[in-house]
């Protein structure tokens, strides 16, 4: 089967067809004209993880959120862009800052 527009792929099975240069011409000339008419889709995946739920929901800054948890802010940044993860034991805190904020508090100050 002759793939001639974006609608044709979904009838194929992506992972083992194998495009021409004719078929990925067209794609691609499609592509451009559904750009330049407005009707292109960006899709953003909200970044939610444990470690900014814990944060937003102690209600803290980075900076005073790292503070407590005894980690650097760069460290904190890297949890929350999933650059890097807690150690299980950051973790049980951030669980803690999730479901008990006013425990971490406490235990903070």
């Amino acid at each position: 089967m002759a793939i001639k527009s974006m609608k044709d792929l979904d009838t194929i099975n992506l992972a083992s067809h194998e495009f021409t240069g004719d078929e990925l011409g067209a794609l691609l000339l499609e592509s451009v004209r559904q750009a330049k008419a407005g009707q292109g889709v960006v899709r953003e995946q909200p970044i939610v993880n444990e470690a900014i739920e814990a944060r937003q929901n102690v209600g803290l800054s980075q900076r005073e959120f790292a503070e407590i948890l005894g980690v650097s802010v760069r460290t904190l940044q890297a949890w929350e862009q999933g650059k890097r993860y807690p150690s299980k034991a950051a973790s049980v805190l951030l669980k803690i800052a999730k479901v008990e904020p006013q425990v971490l508090l406490r235990v903070a100050h």
